[in-house]
């Protein structure tokens, strides 16, 4: 039978009415070193054995919370619930992991990021700042949400896009390729901005618009229905379009 690479030690803690108590190190693995004192956990249910698997400084992890493979936890992370950190992902910081949450791949959530309730977060995407994920979203690629973001609902970001300001992104938007959303604008719906479109502003994008190409939403605009702006265009002010309307080319609006 394989050794042991960590045990429970003696050193409690009270969390919530829980106890926690701190791990050392067994044996020599990934960066960590036999004697090396961990983080936090309620029970071995809440850290495999396996993979170079760690949780260190004050990081806590409790529930049915699981953490394995490679995954590491430090800082002052929290990871709870019937949440799952796997693959090669960091949770570092502030950041809180909780529900039935998923962060795998090499997925990073730092500072003071919020993921829960039945989100994903995968691949080598980033979120970081005080942004909040939540619901059924699912974050992916090389996607990053930051600053006060908040994506919930169904809502998925992808690709190299980035969302970011206290832009929201919710109901089944999606946010792929290259795209940016920040500033106060919100995209929901079932609406989809992609490409290297910006929407930024007070903007809103919804119904089930679609913002692509190189084109910008700015300001205090509106996109929705079943409009599509794309190209160079530009849609900015008090502007609306809407219904199956098509806004594309150099066009300024």
């Amino acid at each position: 039978m394989e050794t042991k690479k960590y045990e429970i030690t003696k050193k409690t803690k009270k969390v919530d009415g829980r106890n926690l108590y701190r791990i050392i190190a067994l044996k020599d693995f990934g960066n960590v070193k036999k004697g090396d004192l961990g983080g936090w956990i309620e029970k071995e249910e809440n850290l495999s054995q396996e993979g170079n698997c760690w949780i260190s400084g004050d990081a806590e992890v409790c529930g049915d919370a699981w953490i394995c493979d490679n995954a590491i936890i430090r800082d002052n992370a929290q990871v709870f619930g019937q949440s799952k950190v796997f693959g090669q992902s960091k949770v570092f910081g502030n950041a809180w992991i909780y529900n039935n949450a998923k962060i795998f791949g090499n997925a990073e959530i730092s500072e003071d990021a919020k993921v829960y309730d039945n989100s994903q977060v995968y691949g080598d995407s980033k979120i970081f700042g005080s942004a909040d994920i939540s619901d059924d979203v699912e974050v992916y690629d090389n996607s990053k949400v930051y600053g006060n973001a908040w994506a919930y609902g169904d809502a998925w970001i992808s690709g190299n896009a980035e969302v970011c300001g206290d832009a929201w992104i919710y109901d089944n938007a999606i946010i792929g390729d290259n795209a940016q959303v920040f500033g106060q604008s919100k995209v929901f719906g079932q609406s989809k901005v992609f490409g290297n479109a910006q929407v930024f502003g007070n903007a809103q994008v919804f119904g089930n618009a679609e913002i692509s190409g190189d084109a910008e939403v700015y300001d205090n605009s509106k996109v929705y229905g079943n409009a599509q702006v794309f190209g160079n265009a530009e849609i900015s002010d008090d502007a609306e379009v809407c219904d199956n309307s098509k806004v594309y080319g150099d066009a300024w609006l």
